[in-house]
């Protein structure tokens, strides 16, 4: 079997996303969902009800008056940041171990996928978009990946890492032309697994090469920019640094400038903090 087999073959061998999430996201595909049925269906989790409810009633999130019950929550929040609280939720434990393979140490895969999240909404105010509901969670997904091809790349880093640096290719395409593969791919056959939404999964799949994508996304163009920008702040850098390739096009739909970018940056670590401190208090 080739490594690329063999490391796909792994995805069906990863846990499926909790039940309770995965009819959530079901009932959340329909714009006029019940939010009733929606909060029925979350509150049999009882970690989901609680970050929930503890990020309705924070500061981060507008809180003026306290919520009590998960079906305040999910009015006052709306279907898009319960789609973000769910996915986050969901999430965060499966990015926040060690990723030796890539140099990661605890918490900084999750570091970094945070920061694409939020830095691909700030692109979007910044820029004067609207972003799409989706935008967040794909950012956070963006390189959800790596927790597969971590244990590939273990023994082949130091070779991706030279192939990329003396041939003058992105750190995917080193990554493929070693394994067969690359974590973009290998993320987006995850989230086909976890049967998450198309959108997010092109967003996924070709946020490195915006212009290869087959399909309109809105998204794909701010969560490409939000990546790069995170990789300045060096949140969460590991073995493939700064080896990637940003697209002008993009750059120059976005009218991305460099005070911009700037402005981005600063405010990035802080709502970073404040997203992870809202979390550790569970």
């Amino acid at each position: 079997m080739k490594k690329r087999e063999i490391i796909l073959t792994r995805i069906g061998q990863l846990p499926v996303l909790p039940a309770s999430v995965q009819k959530a996201m079901e009932l959340l595909r329909d714009s006029e969902v019940d939010l009733g049925r929606l909060a029925q269906v979350m509150q049999h989790d009882p970690g989901i009800t609680a970050n929930i409810l503890r990020l309705v009633n924070s500061a981060y999130f507008g809180a003026v008056h306290p919520i009590s019950t998960l079906r305040d929550a999910v009015v006052r929040l709306g279907a898009k940041r319960v789609t973000q609280v769910l996915l986050t939720v969901a999430v965060l434990p499966r990015i926040s171990g060690e990723q030796p393979g890539y140099d990661l140490p605890q918490d900084a895969l999750l570091d970094h996928s945070l920061a694409i999240a939020v830095a691909s909404e700030l692109v979007a105010v910044e820029c004067g978009i609207k972003a799409p509901a989706y935008t967040f969670t794909a950012g956070l997904l963006a390189n959800i990946g790596k927790i597969v091809l971590d244990q590939f790349l273990g023994e082949h880093g130091e070779e991706v890492v030279q192939l990329a640096e003396q041939e003058g290719v992105s750190f995917e395409s080193a990554e493929c032309r070693v394994l067969g593969t690359d974590h973009v791919e290998v993320g987006a056959e995850l989230l086909r697994f976890w049967n998450l939404p198309g959108e997010i999964v092109d967003v996924v799949r070709y946020r490195l090469q915006p212009e290869d994508c087959p399909r309109p996304n809105p998204a794909l163009d701010l969560v490409h920019a939000g990546d790069a920008i995170a990789r300045l702040t060096g949140m969460g850098q590991g073995l493939d640094g700064m080896q990637y390739r940003i697209s002008e096009a993009v750059m120059g739909r976005l009218q991305l400038d460099h005070d911009k970018v700037e402005q981005i940056m600063i405010a990035l670590l802080e709502h970073v903090q404040a997203i992870k401190a809202l979390f550790a208090q569970g």
